[in-house]
This record gives structure tokens, C-alpha cells and sequence, in this order.
């Protein structure tokens, strides 16, 4: 036996009003609410590229001096700290918001085993850091030439 569900064409409406007014609010009354770094003051958002030859980590990291920036790897951590530092004391001025954060940050990501770490390279530029680690060369791929039976 089947039963019947009465229709009622408002309550998809208010679901929809209910998803917008999240939307709004999430995005102007809370901007970048979502984006908050859990760990400590700051942390950095990291790429991660593995090519044949090395790692490629690239952090962006504005506002920071090259000079205030320390990389260090412990093991297969690799830990990133740095400060950002308020520019000027504001104590005259009334701010109507203040979302730039100053502080110290710091962020830990593990490595792939195999890399040579006294031969990496740290550029930083346009306020992104690029490091390249590379790896040993026990761990490249190295090809193997595959011949007939009768071949020598």
C-alpha cells in the first residue's frame, strides 16, 4: 500500500532562500571564515610538485622579507618559519576593519623519502617562495634496455 505526501511548492523555496542567505553571509558579514589556519597565528598554504629530478615546494608568502624567512629539514620535515611585521602604529586611527594578519607563522609538511637536502635551491620572488630539493641519485628512474634473447 502506497501512502501519498501532500506537495507543499514553498518549502523548496525557503531551502533555496536558506542556501543564499548562507552564501551571503559566508561571504560578506564572515569573509575568509572559511580560510582560517588552524594551526598557531598562521599557516601557509603549500604546493607540492615531485618531477624526475626533484621536489618543487612553492608558498606564498607576502609581505615577508626574504631575510625574516627560515626553511630547515629535520629527517623527512621539512618546517618553513617566518614574522610578518606591522608596518606602523596605528593607535590615532579608528579601523572599520582589520583582516591582515602579523605575527609569526610556521608550517610542516613532510617529504618523500630519497632527497638530497644540502643541495637545495630557495628563490623567493613576487612574494612567492620556490624550493627545489633534489633527489638523490640512487632514487631517479633510470631506464633498462631490453634485448633479445640471442642479443648481447
Amino acid at each position: 500500500m502506497s501512502s501519498l505526501i501532500r506537495w507543499e511548492p514553498f518549502s523548496d523555496l525557503i531551502s533555496l532562500r536558506d542556501a543564499m542567505d548562507r552564501l551571503f553571509e559566508d561571504s560578506f558579514v564572515r569573509p575568509g571564515s572559511r580560510l582560517v589556519p588552524t594551526q598557531g597565528l598562521g599557516s601557509l598554504a603549500v604546493d607540492m610538485i615531485e618531477t624526475e629530478d626533484d621536489v618543487v615546494l612553492k608558498a606564498s608568502i607576502p609581505g615577508v622579507k626574504p631575510e625574516d624567512i627560515d626553511i630547515s629539514v629535520t629527517g623527512d620535515t621539512l618546517t618553513i618559519k617566518g614574522e610578518t611585521k606591522l608596518e606602523e602604529e596605528t593607535r590615532e586611527k579608528n579601523f572599520i576593519r582589520q583582516e591582515r594578519r602579523y605575527g609569526s607563522f610556521s608550517r610542516s609538511v613532510g617529504l618523500p623519502a630519497g632527497l638530497d637536502p644540502d643541495k637545495a635551491e630557495a628563490v623567493f620572488e613576487n612574494g612567492v617562495l620556490t624550493l627545489h630539493i633534489p633527489k638523490k641519485e640512487e632514487v631517479k628512474p633510470k631506464s633498462i634496455r631490453v634485448k633479445k634473447k640471442d642479443e648481447k
